[in-house]
């Protein structure tokens, strides 16, 4: 049975460098009281990270209130690409809220012009308009809501289907969980979406059929018309297991779209913003695509989230029939355009692809090191490593889990094992090249520790 994390306070050992510091017991022993009142009022679900009360969190390190520092591997959630609590960023958020304007609802604003504009400058010229919400799974509920309804405009309401990919994610909503390819996410869904369909993923691990024949064969296994398909929706890479699409087959299935009048979607809430080192992650197959939903790292850290797509697409909704309560928080646009700034001003997505190839050597050399390390994937600051049965492709998420545990309480910061039994990281871009390496080398002295305790 699966167990997580141990959550008694324990000795560890001392750790005081240039980038990280645990001079405490972990889980700290004076933060189980407030754990304990957190977990009284707070839904049981969001307790799946270690332990560790976040005070402030700085450029590439997170801080407890205790003394501990960490170099971080998780950018929160891929979120902080810019790196946390940029001062740009918190100036722009205090001048806002000093100006004023906290909340305007659909009633124009001069901030969200700007933002808007830079938004659409930033993106391929084709992508010509936006929305705003707050978070990536409405995001991607906007995917599924703008795909049907402009085929239906179009087409007719006959063309419906949504095609997805297993161990796909979208989000937590009910629409992003119905497109999601993870089934044990869904068990609550009782009238789940009878033209919403799942293929396998060319991943090239799991699955090793990567040809794009699998996908229209399991089309025409399912009894798919393709003429009825309204878009095919796929992450720029997955999130759940950190797979990638292979250029061929991400090709393929653009021209099988464009053949059958369907739409060409993209999932980048977390792939976008330069997390693969290139601005959005269907670039890497260069192609075009009609929708992306954006999130993450578009956001300076704050509750926010778009959707870009053709002009023809997104005024596909009349006046006052897509809409969302908190589009356009004058906050977030503040906090999102100095993000924005940052990228032009610090070349950060040249900088995400630099760095990241020092990420992927590192995680490469892990990976060979290790016969617990299936496989290692990722692109720029992005990776992935999969924890197996040595000798085996079966996945072991508490080893995961204990192998995470240690990592963090030798002063590295990742969140829990994602997917089957993925080790992920997505550092913040701007994380000096030696403290990415001192964090990667404290990841593989965890995973060697583990492994001789378990005699394995």
């Amino acid at each position: 049975m699966l167990k997580g994390f141990t959550v008694n306070p324990k000795d560890v050992p001392s750790v005081d460098t240039e980038h990280r510091k645990i001079c405490t017991q972990l889980p700290v022993p004076e933060s189980i009281a407030l754990m304990n009142r957190l977990r009284a009022v707070e839904a049981f679900s969001l307790h799946w990270q270690y332990p560790v009360f976040w005070d402030r969190a700085e450029n590439y390190n997170v801080y407890d209130k205790y003394g501990n520092k960490w170099i971080d591997l998780s950018s929160g959630i891929a979120v902080a690409n810019a790196g946390h609590g940029r001062k740009e960023v918190i100036d722009a958020i205090v001048k806002q809220a000093q100006h004023g304007l906290l909340y305007n609802f659909t009633f124009p604003s001069e901030i969200r012009t700007i933002f808007l504009e830079k938004l659409v400058a930033f993106a391929p010229p084709y992508l010509q308009k936006a929305f705003l919400m707050s978070s990536g799974s409405e995001a991607c509920e906007n995917l599924l809501k703008l795909t049907r309804k402009y085929a239906h405009v179009k087409y007719g309401k006959e063309k419906n289907i949504i095609i997805t990919f297993e161990n796909s994610f979208h989000g937590r909503t009910l629409g992003a969980q119905m497109m999601g390819g993870l089934p044990p996410l869904k068990d609550w869904i009782t009238n789940s979406d009878p033209d919403i369909y799942q293929v396998p993923f060319p991943d090239g691990y799991y699955n090793e059929n990567v040809s794009f024949e699998l996908f229209e064969a399991t089309v025409s296994k399912l009894g798919i018309d393709p003429e009825k398909v309204a878009g095919v929706i796929v992450e720029g890479f997955q999130g759940a297991n950190v797979h990638f699409m292979p250029i061929e087959y991400g090709q393929k299935l653009a021209t099988w779209c464009k053949k059958h009048n369907a739409l060409m979607v993209y999932d980048e809430v977390q792939s976008g913003f330069g997390r693969m080192g290139m601005d959005f992650g269907f670039m890497q197959y260069d192609i075009e695509a009609d929708i992306i939903s954006l999130g993450k790292g578009i956001s300076g850290s704050t509750p926010i989230s778009a959707t870009l797509a053709r002009k023809e697409i997104m005024d596909v909704f009349i006046p006052g029939s897509m809409t969302s309560t908190h589009t356009g928080n004058p906050i977030s646009l503040a906090a999102a355009i100095a993000n924005l700034e940052l990228f032009e001003k610090e070349k950060l997505v040249e900088l995400a692809a630099k760095t990241g190839e020092v990420l992927q050597e590192e995680v490469q050399r892990i990976v060979k090191k290790y016969a617990v390390c299936g496989v290692g994937t990722g692109k720029g600051m992005i990776a992935g490593i999969q924890i197996v049965k040595p000798g085996t492709k079966e996945p072991q998420k508490q080893w995961a889990y204990e192998i995470i545990q240690k990592i963090i309480e030798k002063g590295v910061m990742m969140f829990a094992p994602v997917g089957k039994a993925t080790v992920k990281f997505a550092p913040p871009f701007i994380i000096p090249v030696d403290a990415l390496k001192e964090a990667m080398g404290v990841v593989d002295e965890a995973i060697g520790e583990f492994l001789q305790e378990n005699n394995l």
